[in-house]
């Protein structure tokens, strides 16, 4: 990529210079297309005065926790894990709208010690294209004083893509990966059990060749209903019999195939928002 000439190259040039005006960071990194970037570019103009910490709980899936250390040491990006707690808080297990929030919150008391002690902001991977999704952790990071770097120097999804398929990432093509929780109804407990019912689903589904998926929980974790992207659910509708089976052996009771297909933020409707990015 021409770093002078392109559009994309300009942007990259300008999340260079913002990095570089931090003294010390820490990225919270999940391993996604955004946090990915980010870590990538901090680390490349702070050295070792980056670091990228990855939340640890039951919300994050296996693959994706697997998935972010390997890429952080194909990167040499300095990495290190927190355990944090939200599935112990009550206003997180009781998954209203603010969940997000709460898990947000949770974040922060893990990893503020570490940012205090070494006099690090934290950034987050969030991108111009997420302000207008519901999105109640943005709220939480705001009172933290996080900051934004793709969002200062204007960044949205397609860029972050762009971007970091010209520096060799690979995430660039990488679908969205929400938290697990945010495949739970709103209003239905989130628990432990539930998140691995559902995460043992996702394998199974994407694993008989629908690596972009979602399984949502409804009733109180007795239905999953099954997201493909749209010209997929053709093909999933006559493997009925393969996805019922993978989705009761995870622990469901129904097994529903959504006919529209996947988009993202789906829950969201629920709450009278849009449909929008990364769930």
């Amino acid at each position: 990529m021409d770093e002078v000439e392109t559009p994309a190259g300009a942007l990259l040039a300008r999340l260079r210079e913002r990095l570089r005006g931090e003294q010390r960071l820490i990225v919270a990194y999940s391993g996604g297309v955004d946090s990915a970037l980010v870590a990538a570019v901090a680390t490349e103009v702070l050295g070792d005065r980056a670091v990228a910490v990855t939340a640890v709980s039951s919300s994050l899936p296996a693959a994706e926790r697997r998935a972010a250390r390997e890429l952080a040491r194909a990167r040499g990006i300095a990495h290190v894990e927190v355990r944090t707690d939200e599935i112990e808080r009550p206003e997180y297990v009781a998954n209203a709208g603010d969940r997000c929030y709460h898990c947000k919150s949770a974040l922060f008391d893990a990893v503020e010690p570490l940012a205090t002690l070494s006099g690090a902001n934290v950034a987050l991977g969030t991108n111009v294209d997420d302000l207008g999704d519901h999105r109640p952790g943005q709220h939480a990071a705001a009172a933290r004083g996080a900051i934004a770097p793709l969002c200062d120097v204007g960044f949205g999804k397609a860029e972050v893509r762009r971007v970091s398929a010209a520096l060799g990432l690979s995430t660039a093509a990488k679908p969205a990966a929400a938290c697990l929780a945010s495949r739970v109804a709103y209003g239905e407990p989130v628990t432990e059990e539930l998140l691995h019912r559902i995460e043992v689903a996702e394998e199974a589904v994407r694993a008989l060749g629908f690596p972009v998926c979602r399984v949502r929980s409804h009733g109180d974790g007795a239905v999953a209903r099954v997201e493909v992207p749209a010209d997929e659910v053709d093909r999933a509708a006559g493997l009925r019999t393969d996805l019922d089976a993978a989705v009761r052996g995870a622990g469901f009771a129904f097994c529903a195939l959504d006919l529209q297909g996947f988009a993202s933020g789906r829950m969201n409707v629920l709450l009278g928002m849009p449909a929008a990015a990364a769930r």
